[in-house]
């Protein structure tokens, strides 16, 4: 995919169990890494009590939305 000129080669999201909860749950750190021509930035994404399917469900909304055109964006922003 190419973006304001910059070639993105890869996209990778990553969950991080910090801790668990007996009532809540997992407690988990998301994170997006974006590789492009320009280098790669690991940024956060989302963190709390998600559930079992943390993972799935913000990869799911970030698909099915506008979410990565921003998501994109903001990783072109952190790069420059």
């Amino acid at each position: 995919m190419e973006m304001e000129g910059v070639l993105v080669t890869k996209m990778e999201m990553r969950q991080y169990v910090e801790r668990r909860d007996e009532r809540l749950g997992d407690y988990s750190l998301l994170t997006v890494v974006v590789e492009t021509d320009r280098g790669a930035v690991e940024m956060k994404y989302d963190e709390g009590f998600r559930g079992p399917d943390a993972l799935e469900s913000a990869a799911k909304l970030l698909l099915q939305y506008a979410g990565l055109a921003a998501l994109i964006n903001r990783a072109l922003i952190e790069l420059s």
